[in-house]
């Protein structure tokens, strides 16, 4: 359902649950794009599950290294309904060249599929109904298995003061497979209960640790021009509160 808000514009919601809205949607597919790409620095390959909105695919779009750009949606009907319905989220980015679209489970492709790529952003609704495969070790395995070398899987991974058991259960299973697990955070208004989280994960642990010198000369021959992301931002949100850090010390291995 879409519907129209005096305050955050258009909203998209499912089952329910607000998803995204125009007014602050920026702050969510900014972090979720930027982050990982800067810290890579020479990705060019890009794989998108989900994001069927196109917010994220505008973003990846941006970065003019980035020479492919997969998107895996389960629903084709979804991307025509968003297209017609929310155009400022995709601004045009499914006509850029660089984009294909598999209309596929997402479990599926990452666990069939012979491409590697550089880096892996899983935009999934919440670990529950349709979205709940997106939170298993099997489509971990499977991110892993497709991911090059020094290659960078992200997730949301919800607002964790009120869930999380999500966090705690990605750690646990994204730690089987990679050796870097980590989150980092976003202040998104629309999302009710404080900082959203987003799971993070490579087999360098260096990538998450890239000092704010690199991080901005990165940025600055990048050419982006951000609304929320900017180089402090990315190494800030890194620092994560006491209560999440004592959850996931505590969490089976």
């Amino acid at each position: 359902m879409i519907f129209e808000n005096a305050v955050l514009g258009r909203v998209m919601a499912l089952d329910g649950v607000v998803q995204t809205t125009e007014r602050d949607e920026f702050i969510y597919h900014e972090m979720m794009t930027h982050v990982p790409l800067l810290a890579h620095g020479q990705a060019k390959k890009v794989l998108i599950i989900g994001g069927g909105d196109g917010g994220m695919l505008r973003e990846v779009s941006r970065h003019r290294g980035v020479e492919q750009i997969t998107m895996v949606e389960i629903d084709a009907g979804v991307v025509e309904f968003c297209r017609q319905y929310l155009p400022n989220h995709n601004a045009g980015a499914y006509d850029d060249p660089r984009f294909k679209l598999v209309i596929d489970d997402g479990v599926n492709f990452v666990n069939q599929t012979d491409e590697k790529f550089d880096v892996i952003i899983s935009d999934c609704t919440d670990p529950i109904g349709p979205g709940e495969s997106l939170f298993t070790s099997a489509f971990y395995e499977g991110c892993a298995r497709c991911l090059n070398e020094n290659g960078i899987f992200v997730a949301q991974n919800g607002v964790c003061f009120l869930q999380q058991d999500e966090a705690v259960n990605s750690h646990t299973r994204l730690s089987h497979y990679f050796q870097d697990v980590s989150f980092y955070q976003a202040a998104i208004p629309t999302y009710y209960g404080g900082i959203m989280t987003f799971a993070w994960a490579s087999q360098n642990p260096a990538l998450r640790q890239l000092d704010l010198a690199t991080l901005q000369q990165r940025f600055n021959q990048s050419g982006l021009h951000c609304r929320y992301y900017n180089p402090a931002v990315h190494g800030g949100s890194f620092a994560l509160p006491q209560y999440l850090l004592n959850a996931l010390a505590e969490s089976p291995a």
